[in-house]
């Protein structure tokens, strides 16, 4: 475990889930076409401990799970990327304490990512990026950096459209209700789930005439959420479940533990659901606690009416 010193500073990355997700079409150039929204949430967060060293050090990264301390973990990635863009590489010890699931859905590398990134800049001086060319540098290091640089780490929800790189603002009506997210101990890889789902829908491609359609319709984007009146789900579920039957005994279950939604998050492994009742919330968190299944619950709005 690294040792904290004065000059140390604590990063915190926060996860997120996706109150709907959409998959609109396999673009030519084989990315996807997705219509989601964005929910960040407290718990469960990575914290990166950073302390600066000597001049051309370069990167020391350790991390709480040892196999991912490795050239490919996104904190590696961002520290290098930002480096190449602009000059600027300081000595750095970099402690990821990892909290958040991989293959979970939740965003965990993409925040780490963001987290240093804005930190890097921060520290840049004279050689620090625009906002348009940091949002490019987080785009080209995972889809779900952008969002996390510029409105998860505020706590704020954002709609993504495109290949999830285009973001808008978006009110989001969750007031008094309780979010309950349950990790299970399956692993899902976005690259698998994505070709799980072409194999289910080969006749959704999309033409470059098509995009431009979709991209005009997406601008005419609502700008409230509720989920009275807008659907959640996810698209992925109909993919990932048959492979994954765990995972849909995990939703069926918090439905039957009277959820009014519950959706899985990304392309999973995570479930989370929303409930009106607290007393029931709590029961169905602590359920899934008492047979070592991570799972939080959160009064929401949990940020920017309730803090964090």
């Amino acid at each position: 475990m690294a040792v904290p010193t004065e000059t140390s500073v604590t990063l915190n990355a926060c996860c997120k889930v996706n109150l709907f997700l959409r998959i609109l079409c396999r673009r030519p150039d084989g990315y996807h076409e997705i219509k989601t929204l964005f929910y960040p949430l407290p718990e469960p967060h990575d914290s990166l401990l950073v302390t600066p060293l000597p001049a051309g050090s370069g990167l020391h990264l350790t991390c709480s799970r040892k196999e991912l301390e490795t050239d490919s973990n996104l904190v590696a990635k961002t520290y290098t990327a930002f480096a190449s863009r602009t000059g600027f590489a300081p000595g750095l010890s970099i402690h990821l304490e990892k909290r958040i699931p991989t293959g979970a859905g939740l965003g965990g590398g993409s925040s780490d990512a963001a987290a240093l990134l804005a930190y890097l800049n921060d520290l840049a001086g004279e050689q620090a990026l625009s906002a348009a060319d940091m949002t490019a540098l987080a785009a080209s290091l995972g889809a779900d950096v952008p969002y996390f640089l510029l409105h998860g780490r505020h706590g704020k929800p954002a709609l993504a459209t495109g290949i999830g790189e285009s973001l808008f603002p978006v009110q989001v009506d969750l007031d008094g209700y309780w979010l309950v997210l349950v990790c299970p101990p399956e692993h899902v890889s976005t690259p698998w789930a994505y070709g799980a789902w072409d194999r289910l829908h080969p006749e959704k491609t999309c033409s470059e005439e098509d995009l431009a359609i979709l991209t005009a319709a997406n601008q005419e984007a609502s700008n409230l959420f509720c989920p009275e009146t807008t659907a959640l789900g996810n698209d992925f579920e109909a993919a990932v479940f048959p492979a994954f039957p765990e995972l849909a005994k995990v939703k069926d279950e918090l439905l039957d533990r009277s959820a009014a939604h519950a959706v899985m998050s990304g392309s999973g492994a995570a479930i989370f659901a929303l409930y009106r009742d607290a007393d029931i919330a709590k029961s169905a968190q602590v359920a899934f606690l008492g047979r070592s299944v991570p799972a939080y619950a959160f009064h929401l709005p949990c940020w920017g009416v309730a803090k964090w």
